[in-house]
């Protein structure tokens, strides 16, 4: 963690974070007061952040909710965060920090994209802690830039307009995702993670640069070149169809 004397801007900054994701949560009634609230944490920069500023929030006489931490190591891929620096942080911000050792079975997988393989493995080992310790709510770490990467996606490779809610009921309603950070890009959640000094993961995934995500977020990028508000455009686009100018 950063220790040095802030500068007005950073200041700033870790105001603007906080006062989005609480705008969010207001918004789009994420979170309700007395909610048990479970954050998956993978250890980059966008979940420190959301479990930073619920730890923060959730102090709100308007929220006053609960709140663990959960982080899933898929033993067989790769990839790994400083498990050690995710237990101080949860110490710090007083949040109990639970780790769960999984194995995703990469081997078996067939034809099967393996962050498919990895990413369905992980998030059936949250919806069943989630489920096993009472959380009706799952906090993930998708910002704005995520959202708008999905929808390309899912136009160029699926033919349908959709993206990640910011709230999403599953399984009749036994667990809600939410996502705190959509309102915030991907240059806001960096920029926060920079001023606070968070840890980088010590091991990056090695199929990271083989994903069509990666395609779209290069794609998001050349369109922030030609404007640089293009995620926030793309973005309020999707609640904003003029369905008379659609074939």
């Amino acid at each position: 963690m950063n220790t040095k004397k802030l500068s007005q801007y950073q200041k700033r900054h870790i105001e603007y974070v906080n006062n989005k994701v609480a705008k969010s949560i207001v918004d789009n009634s994420l979170i309700y007061k007395g909610d048990k609230v479970l954050v998956a944490v993978s250890g980059g920069k966008d979940s420190l952040v959301l479990l930073e500023t619920l730890a923060i929030l959730r102090q709100y006489d308007f929220l006053d909710f609960t709140l663990e931490a959960i982080h899933i190591d898929v033993e067989d891929v790769a990839y790994s965060a400083d498990i050690k620096a995710l237990k101080s942080m949860g110490k710090r911000l007083n949040v109990k920090m639970n780790i769960l050792g999984i194995e995703s079975n990469m081997e078996d997988r067939g034809k099967k994209a393996p962050c498919f393989v990895c990413s369905w493995h992980r998030r059936k080992a949250l919806f069943t802690f989630a489920d096993e310790h009472g959380f009706k709510k799952l906090a993930l770490g998708h910002h704005m830039d995520d959202a708008v990467e999905t929808l390309l996606i899912n136009m160029a490779y699926h033919g349908n307009i959709s993206s990640l809610p910011a709230k999403l009921s599953m399984f009749e309603g036994v667990i809600n995702l939410i996502r705190p950070l959509i309102l915030l890009t991907n240059k806001d959640t960096q920029e926060y993670a920079n001023i606070k000094g968070f840890p980088k993961q010590t091991v990056t995934c090695p199929f990271e640069d083989i994903t069509k995500r990666t395609t779209a977020r290069n794609i998001l990028e050349q369109l922030k070149a030609i404007n640089p508000k293009a995620s926030q455009s793309i973005f309020r686009s999707m609640g904003n169809i003029d369905l008379d100018y659609l074939p």
